[in-house]
């Protein structure tokens, strides 16, 4: 599954060339060029442009241009952030990509599938819907669960463990240890998990089940009890799962004590 999401060039001006000449080796350096750009705003958005110069090694006027050029092309989108302390001033200018750069990929499989979702609920019910998608997830814990657990018990293990499978199943995951500071009590502290992209966030807007099912996914897979604090599907710049660190991983209390690699899971919460 890609990550990415490619935008076609708008050559303002273009003249013809000969295909593969001086002329298409530039427009496809610069398209290279626009997606490292895009795809650094997918991951670490909400970013400056700044931000993005130091990640990619650019200029800021090259970084500009790129992020003007994907501002044109609807797929990204300027946010206000306010500055950090007093007196900050203006809000700082943020990028992230937009609902339609979110839904850029794979538009005809969504709607199909949502059709199909919406029939199954009117001929079977919202618990057959549920039941799809259960099963669906369960694929993925299967899949995850192994190589989690070879993380260990500690929670922050297991949790960057499940920012890298998300990652390479094209979520574009990170995940940032955040440590309670006196005088609150270290049991406070924290992993911050984020999902970049999210496949099926069409589908998830319309059936919220994929979300609520993923985030128990994820309660299951760590240890510990999470909480969804943003989704792409409502709007969120990314989905992020907040997931306590500060108490040992304690699967058995969930109802899911230790499982062989590639055994059947359900969920308890039919």
């Amino acid at each position: 599954m890609r990550s990415s999401v490619s935008v076609p060039a708008m050559r303002h001006g273009a003249v013809a060339h000969v295909p593969g000449g001086p002329a298409a080796g530039v427009a496809e350096a610069e398209d290279r060029t626009r997606d490292r750009v895009l795809n650094a705003v997918l991951e670490h958005g909400p970013v400056s442009a700044a931000e993005l110069g130091d990640m990619l090694g650019f200029t800021p006027a090259a970084v500009r241009r790129h992020l003007d050029h994907l501002q044109r092309a609807g797929v990204i989108e300027v946010k206000r952030v306010a500055r950090a302390g007093a007196g900050a001033g203006r809000p700082a200018r943020r990028y992230v990509l937009s609902s339609q750069g979110q839904s850029k990929l794979g538009d005809d499989y969504l709607n199909i599938a949502s059709s199909a979702l919406r029939r199954l609920r009117d001929l079977a019910g919202e618990g057959a819907v549920k039941d799809y998608v259960v099963e669906r997830f369960a694929e993925m814990e299967q899949r995850y669960a192994p190589e989690i657990d070879r993380a260990g018990s500690d929670i922050t293990a297991r949790a960057m463990a499940l920012s890298e499978a998300l990652t390479r199943d094209g979520y574009v995951a990170s995940a940032a240890s955040i440590a309670a500071k006196a005088p609150l009590p270290a049991s406070l502290s924290s992993v911050q998990l984020c999902q970049g992209h999210c496949p099926i966030q069409q589908l998830a807007a319309e059936f919220p089940v994929f979300c609520d099912t993923e985030t128990e996914l994820f309660s299951r897979l760590v240890g510990v009890d999470v909480r969804r604090l943003s989704t792409l599907a409502q709007g969120g710049h990314v989905c992020t799962t907040h997931i306590p660190t500060g108490r040992p991983a304690a699967r058995e209390s969930l109802g899911f004590p230790g499982r062989p690699a590639g055994a059947h899971v359900e969920s308890n919460n039919q």
